[in-house]
């Protein structure tokens, strides 16, 4: 099972990825990870005790700033819904999206199962917290991604 370090201004996450239930998330999650894609970006959702959203690339650019939520990587990829890992419980990473398979760059992660449980099935989890899960509870709006390690 692969691995990531996701280091952010509140501290390191160690991610475990789910390969066997969302391939292609996990795949489109690297591949932009190693290309230094998040590097730079903010956290531009922050809802307490829901999750913590990032991934856009308009966070980086102040000029873009009202765009936040709205960016993307410029490709679309697929929801997979079908895991057995496919609930959304604190520390799970899971792809944003505006509607089925329109998934990008965005992801987020959860502060826990009391108010997520809704987007099982309908967001793709890919991945979790193994490791400093109490970095999401520090996040704060703004707070950026300095850059993801993938350990495989």
């Amino acid at each position: 099972m692969s691995k990531a370090i996701i280091k952010t201004d509140k501290g390191d996450m160690t991610v475990e990825f789910f390969e066997q239930d969302a391939p292609k998330a996990v795949a489109n999650f690297k591949k932009l990870a190693n290309e230094g894609f998040y590097n730079g970006v903010s956290f531009h959702r922050v809802i307490p005790n829901f999750m913590v959203q990032t991934g856009d690339p308009n966070t980086k650019d102040p000029s873009k700033a009202h765009l936040a939520g709205t960016g993307g990587p410029g490709y679309k990829i697929d929801c997979e819904l079908d895991g057995e890992n496919q609930y959304h419980d604190r520390g799970v990473l899971s792809m944003a999206h505006a509607g089925r398979n329109t998934g990008g760059s965005q992801f987020f992660i959860c502060h826990s199962r009391e108010n997520t449980a809704h987007l099982d099935r309908n967001h793709t989890v890919f991945g979790k917290v193994v490791e400093n899960v109490d970095v999401v509870d520090d996040v704060r709006q703004g707070d950026k991604i300095n850059s993801i390690e993938i350990i495989d």
